[in-house]
């Protein structure tokens, strides 16, 4: 056989999808599964990085046609105006639906009350609970993703909520071959999510890979902080600083975004992704463990709130 048929008959390599592809898969998949399986899904959006990322995916997953869901933001009040603003730029410029809970709303009719130590966060679930009861979500993707949290860790990607929003841990589904199950009774829900085999790193290399936009506040920037329980936080009218906590101005990003009273900004000078992935790919903790007040409150404190209703 001649050299140039020899190269002619050579095997041909199986294609193989990038490890960013076969999450992006996977996810799209998530996404055209839930269209199809559920009357009112909801997506919740926030303008944090997990949350845009999730909307680029469904943007992908159905274009050209329109996001067949709208979207649902729980404000607390005391988010980052940055975020605010990029949320809503962001929901004009597609075309989208948001409906908002307001935890301020809740607070000034007397159901829920301020906390002694100003964060809001906890406050989110009934709010969450009561607008996906009030609208008939009966799916609801979350940013959630594993390598976040330990509760977060053992969800599944379908996820059953009870007729009162909570989650028992024990009610989980199996899911061998990417098959979900989202049967729910009448006054359940599921909440599902499509980053859920996601890391950190991946997701910023998705974002430099597809030119995704965020919120300014992710890269390096000057800001007011002051230092409480080994976390700079910004101050602001929701109760920061006490007497004896010192403002200082510092170059500092943040990880992850949530309500300004419990997300604590961290020391960088990463102004680019290629610096922040850098970043990244050398921390040794994760986003929540390094920044979160609120899952500082006490061993459990992520777990015991899922199974009250929050995300």
């Amino acid at each position: 056989m001649s050299p140039s048929t020899t190269a002619a008959w050579a095997p041909v390599r199986p294609y193989a999808l990038s490890h960013l592809d076969a999450l992006e898969s996977e996810a799209v998949h998530i996404f055209r599964e839930v269209a199809g399986e559920f009357e009112r899904p909801v997506v919740l959006f926030s303008g944090g990085k997990d949350s845009i990322v999730m909307l680029h995916l469904a943007l992908k997953a159905f274009a050209p046609a329109a996001v067949p869901f709208s979207l649902l933001h729980v404000d607390t009040g005391h988010n980052f105006p940055e975020v605010l603003e990029y949320r809503d730029r962001v929901v004009a410029a597609h075309g989208l639906r948001l409906h908002v809970a307001s935890v301020q709303e809740y607070i000034d009719s007397g159901v829920l009350r301020e906390r002694p130590d100003g964060t809001r966060n906890p406050l989110q679930t009934l709010p969450l609970t009561e607008k996906i009861q009030a609208e008939r979500f009966d799916a609801v993707f979350g940013g959630g993703r594993r390598d976040e949290e330990k509760a977060r860790a053992k969800e599944r990607v379908f996820s059953l909520r009870d007729e009162f929003s909570q989650w028992d841990p024990r009610r989980q589904r199996p899911e061998l071959w990417n098959l979900y199950n989202g049967r729910h009774a009448p006054g359940e829900h599921v909440r599902v999510f499509p980053l859920s085999n996601w890391t950190e790193l991946d997701v910023w290399q998705y974002i430099a890979r597809e030119g995704i936009e965020l919120p300014e506040i992710y890269f390096a920037h000057e800001r007011n902080v002051f230092q409480r329980a080994g976390m700079w936080l910004t101050a602001g009218d929701w109760g920061g600083p006490k007497d004896g906590e010192t403002v200082e101005t510092r170059l500092v990003r943040y990880r992850t975004v949530g309500d300004m009273s419990c997300t604590g900004a961290v020391d960088s000078d990463a102004t680019t992704l290629e610096a922040v992935i850098t970043e990244i790919a050398a921390s040794r903790l994760t986003e929540r463990g390094a920044t979160r007040a609120d899952d500082k409150m006490s061993e459990a404190a992520m777990e015991d709130r899922k199974r009250e209703g929050y995300f």
